[in-house]
């Protein structure tokens, strides 16, 4: 039987870690936050009441084993005066089995079987929950979209409500040989998750192993000026423990001088720096591979090549 990794996150940055992973031999279960208010989610969630449902469809699609040309209708987005303009029909496919089912859960199992989907894929909480932030001046920020946008640097998130956990996630976790904490937005994609407590309780408790992919760049507002171990030590604030073994942050000697100043110039944004020392202090391993890629102009991490390195590290 495959090993289970379970992978927690959400958006742009989990699914597309597992784009390749799924390739493997493993079994992967998806955590996903439900925290989203923008764009066609934040309409989705403000009309029907139902938890975010635009980061599970990113993840579905990149789960999706059907050729591209067929899962891409779910990427495809509305472009009309009426009040469909801007929603992603997966968005509203996900929306129209909740109302059906009143399952978030359940709609999730109808997507997969019909866009061919052999992982498991697990909102975070069936709740319609609102992220809050505090910034380093004190101000409360309500929305994650609104936190996602902001320039201060943020402290601390937490829930207006609190939070029911989706107990298929708990038993997830109990069944993993590998906990990965995926890379992404870090207020906003992958601390949603990781404040609740029943899931801080469940990661404390595993026997699995804790891996962290850390993000290529910062954010501006959310991780300026971030180092490795200033992510690291957020994550370990959040939680309220020291749980994490390892992390993988890319090698970024290949990056161009003239993107590196395109990125910052244009999205304020620069390369996550390794600070050695200080993640070597704090217990965690080091795993600095040849992963980043700029194929398209962009700095990120090669899919494939990350898979291979989260896999190696389940079978050592």
């Amino acid at each position: 039987m495959n090993k289970k990794i379970v992978i927690i996150g959400g958006g742009t940055g989990l699914s597309y870690l597992i784009r390749k992973l799924k390739e493997f031999p493993v079994q992967i279960s998806a955590i996903i936050t439900v925290a989203d208010d923008g764009s066609s989610t934040g309409k989705l969630r403000e009309e029907f009441s139902i938890p975010a449902v635009g980061d599970i469809r990113q993840v579905l699609y990149n789960m999706s084993t059907l050729p591209k040309e067929t899962k891409d209708i779910l990427e495809y987005r509305f472009k009309t005066y009426s009040d469909l303009n801007g929603h992603a029909l997966g968005n509203l496919m996900l929306a129209a089995f909740y109302n059906k089912t009143n399952s978030l859960q359940d709609s999730i199992s109808y997507m997969s079987k019909l866009f061919d989907i052999n992982h498991k894929v697990l909102p975070i909480s069936e709740d319609y929950l609102t992220l809050l932030a505090e910034d380093e001046n004190g101000n409360v920020i309500e929305g994650e979209d609104n936190i996602g946008h902001t320039k201060n640097q943020i402290k601390k998130i937490y829930y207006k409500e609190k939070v029911k956990i989706n107990k298929n996630v708990l038993q997830e976790i109990k069944e993993a040989d590998l906990i990965v904490f995926s890379m992404g937005s870090l207020y906003t994609s992958l601390l949603p998750n990781l404040i609740v407590p029943e899931l801080q309780k469940a990661i404390k408790m595993s026997d699995a192993k804790v891996l962290y992919v850390c993000n290529a760049v910062n954010e501006p507002g959310e991780t300026k000026n971030y180092k490795v171990s200033d992510f690291l030590k957020t994550i370990e604030k959040h939680l309220g423990f020291k749980r994490l073994d390892a992390v993988i942050i890319g090698d970024n000697k290949k990056v161009s001088k003239e993107m590196l100043n395109r990125y910052l110039k244009e999205e304020g944004k620069e390369l996550v720096k390794l600070d050695r020392k200080e993640v070597e202090k704090m217990g965690v391993e080091i795993l600095n591979e040849n992963i980043i890629t700029t194929v398209d102009g962009t700095i990120k991490h090669d899919s494939f090549k990350l898979a291979l390195v989260i896999f190696n590290y389940l079978m050592r």
